[in-house]
This record gives structure tokens, C-alpha cells and sequence, in this order.
């Protein structure tokens, strides 16, 4: 796999919508305002949306052709360094037809965002390009009051900084407070709760180690043909289309390519029930992913709903499968606040006697020769 440069101050990002539009209607268009405000004032970065982004939840939802094509263009364009989604949602895999694998691969930049975006962090992988599952505008740079310093610790270090042998520490605070995203109150700020539990450590012992694999837990689950109809809203059959869309353009990692990975699954604010959830798990199991793997880490779900039954369901089906499989639980990333980076394709160890993450090697690259990882 191949790492795209670092960020330094100066550096031109793009906006996409790969998922949603809804940062382009009128009641949300603030919070792109907002997000490019401090992503320049306090990163030191140039911002530009790109020209569809901003068009709407209707047109982008009816032009799957017309996100694609802000993607492709991101990467073609030399003079951006990082591409950014505006946020997620629940059919990206409809940009598939439209997407040039050659021109990620051959144009390699930073590319993050979570949920939904899953699906684009796939397209990234088959492309060969390490990518990040982390931050996007409308959840985290277009944060009311402030961005949280978990969140902004996390960009620095590990987007512009040198990330190898670091240590993806727990937050030791978490909120579940939601303030409505059509509020243009934007110096409201969250109230934030101690975190008393850390990681966890559900199963397994010593060290091990492995390249990260992952994601939304829903959106792989649709990809493998799994979907609950009343996970979200609308009628799109989401669960059988992703699986026709991801098997006809071969972006799910075969089973063989889950061998030694450490895989990282999180659940959307749809907070699946305890028994979905177990489905869930089932259905990676049944793909091959759980016995092949050579570790787990499970995010923090969002606002804390089912977090001890999801450790329950945790212990019961991964035990049985592997009761040696190390677990560790309550990691801050995906929908959970606030929330750190996770880096595709790069090694990590999984020291479950200190509960401890740690990035082996440098997820980013200093000069315009691309290191194979």
C-alpha cells in the first residue's frame, strides 16, 4: 500500500459529499462555514468545497455521478493535499460505477471520514492507499463551541505529525450531549463527562500485532447482504444493493486479506439493539473474518446505548469462536465523542496486559516518494 504526504500549514484540502448532501441545505449550510473557519484559522489550511458539495441532499442523493466526479477530481488536482467528507450516510456505494481506481492509486493524498464512508475507505484499499477513518466536517471540524482537544490532538499528531511508534491514548472524557445541527447558536458548547472506564479488555493475553482493517459495523455488514430495514430512513433496500454493488466492483477484502489483521468495527447512531448486533458479528464470522483475524478493537458506542450488552455480546460470540481473540473495547472513534484516527493498511499493537494501542510505523510520508507499506 502506498502513504500519501503529510499535511503542513498552507496545504489545500477539498470538501466532498460522497454520502449525504445535507451540509448543502439551507438549515446546515452553517456548519461547512463553520468547519472551513477552523480548519483554516486553526490548521493553517487552505479549504475548498468541491463544486457539487454543496448542492443539496436532493440533487447529490439524485446524482451519484456528480459525487463521484468531485471525488475523482480531488484526487486528480496536484495543488490538494487532503480530501475531507463533508459527512456520512448510507449509499455511497452508488458512486462505485464512476469511480477510477487508477487515479487514486496513482494520485495518492489523505482521505478521511467515517460511517458511511466505510465504503470510500474500501475503494481507497483496493486502490492501495492508506486512508483514515476519522474526523469529518458536520460531526467534528463544524463542532459547536469548540472541537474537542481529543479530536484536534489526534490531526496534529497523526496527519501532521510523525505518527510511528504512537500511542492512540482513551480520552478521558466522552459526551452524549447533541446539540440540533439546524441551531446557528454556534458558540453553544457540549458538557462533557469523566471517562472512569478506560479501555477494556473483554478477552485475550500478551501482544500481538497486525495491519488495520475496519469500519462502520453496519456498512460492512450491508456489504456482506445484512441490513435491518429500520435502520434508517427511506426505502433503498440497502442491504442488497450494497452487496450487488461491492461483489460486481470486488471492493470487500477476500477473506484471505483479513489473515493477520487487526480489525476495528464501530456502530452508527442508529445504536443497533444487542441482538443486531449480534447478526452483525455473525455475519463477519461467516465471511471468514473472525477466524483469520489476529485482533479486535470495538469503539465506544455513541452516547454509551448498549454498552454493557454489546461487552455481553462481545464475550459470548467472539469467545466461543475464538476465546483467545484479543478484545479491546470503549476505543474512541466512529460515532462516538470525541474521537481519534485510525489509519487503514498501517501496523498496530494490541498490548492487552496495559491495554495499550500503538502505531508501529508512520502512517504519512515527508517527501514526494511514496513508501510501500
Amino acid at each position: 500500500m502506498i502513504k500519501p504526504e503529510r499535511l503542513k500549514k498552507g496545504d489545500k484540502i477539498a470538501i466532498v459529499s460522497l454520502s449525504s448532501g445535507m451540509i448543502g441545505d439551507k438549515q446546515f449550510i452553517h456548519k461547512y462555514f463553520l468547519g472551513k473557519k477552523r480548519l483554516e484559522e486553526e490548521f493553517g489550511l487552505k479549504v475548498v468545497a468541491m463544486p457539487n458539495a454543496l448542492k443539496g441532499s436532493t440533487y447529490l442523493f439524485e446524482h451519484p455521478e456528480a459525487r463521484a466526479k468531485d471525488m475523482m477530481d480531488a484526487f486528480k488536482d496536484k495543488s490538494i493535499k487532503a480530501i475531507i467528507c463533508a459527512i456520512g450516510g448510507e449509499e455511497t456505494y452508488r458512486l462505485l460505477p464512476y469511480i477510477d481506481f487508477d487515479v487514486i492509486k496513482n494520485n495518492p493524498k489523505i482521505f478521511m471520514g467515517f460511517s458511511d464512508s466505510t465504503t470510500n475507505h474500501f475503494m481507497l484499499y483496493k486502490a492501495g492507499v492508506v486512508s483514515f477513518y476519522g474526523p469529518n466536517i458536520m460531526c467534528n471540524f463544524g463542532e459547536y463551541g469548540k472541537m474537542f482537544d481529543y479530536e484536534k490532538k489526534a490531526i496534529l499528531d497523526i496527519l501532521f505529525g510523525n505518527s510511528e511508534n504512537y500511542e492512540i491514548k482513551p480520552s478521558e472524557y466522552w459526551c452524549d450531549d447533541f446539540i440540533p445541527w439546524n441551531e446557528k447558536n454556534i458558540n453553544k458548547t457540549k458538557s462533557l463527562k469523566k471517562d472512569t472506564k478506560g479501555y477494556e479488555l473483554l478477552q485475550g493475553k500478551g501482544t500481538v500485532k497486525g495491519k488495520l482493517l475496519g469500519g462502520n459495523l453496519e456498512m460492512i455488514s450491508s456489504m456482506l447482504g445484512y441490513f435491518e430495514d429500520d435502520w434508517y430512513e427511506g426505502d433503498h433496500d440497502l442491504g442488497v444493493n450494497t452487496k450487488v454493488f461491492v461483489d460486481r466492483y470486488q471492493i470487500f477484502p477476500s477473506k484471505e486479506e483479513w489473515k493477520n489483521k487487526i480489525l476495528f468495527i464501530e456502530t452508527a447512531e442508529v445504536k443497533p439493539t444487542p441482538k443486531c448486533f449480534e447478526k452483525m458479528l455473525l455475519t463477519l464470522a461467516d465471511y471468514g473474518i473472525i477466524e483469520n483475524i489476529n485482533g479486535m478493537i470495538v469503539g465506544k458506542p455513541q452516547e454509551e446505548k448498549y454498552y454493557e450488552e454489546y461487552k455481553e455480546v462481545l464475550k459470548r460470540v467472539i469467545g466461543k469462536l475464538r476465546p483467545d481473540l484479543p478484545i479491546l473495547y470503549n476505543v474512541n472513534f466512529g460515532h462516538a465523542s470525541p474521537i481519534t484516527i485510525i489509519p487503514y493498511g498501517i501496523e498496530c499493537e494490541l498490548d492487552c496486559k496495559n491495554k495499550k494501542l500503538t502505531l508501529t510505523e508512520r502512517c504519512l510520508e515527508d517527501t514526494n516518494k511514496k513508501e510501500k507499506i
